[in-house]
C-alpha cells in the first residue's frame, strides 16, 4: 500500500456488499481480489484525492469513510 496521502479510507468489509463502484471509480486505490474481497489501499496517494472522495460518494451502501491521515 502507498503511503503519502491526505485522506485516510476505512470500509466496513461487513457493510460492504462488493457492489464494485469504488472499484470503477478509482481503481488505483480500490481493487477485488478474488470475486468478491475488497482490497484498498489505507493511505492512498494524494493525487488520488478526488477520485477517493468520488468513491465514497458512490458508496450505494456507504460503507466507505474518510478521515484526514495525521502524521
Amino acid at each position: 500500500m502507498r503511503a503519502g496521502g491526505t485522506v485516510r479510507v476505512l470500509v466496513d468489509l461487513n457493510r460492504c456488499q462488493s457492489y464494485g463502484q469504488c472499484v470503477f471509480t478509482a481503481p488505483e486505490v480500490f481493487r477485488f481480489r478474488g470475486a468478491e474481497s475488497l482490497e484498498y489501499d489505507h493511505v492512498p496517494d494524494g493525487r488520488f484525492d478526488r477520485e477517493v472522495r468520488r468513491a465514497a460518494l458512490a458508496c450505494p451502501v456507504r460503507a466507505i469513510t474518510l478521515g484526514e491521515e495525521t502524521r
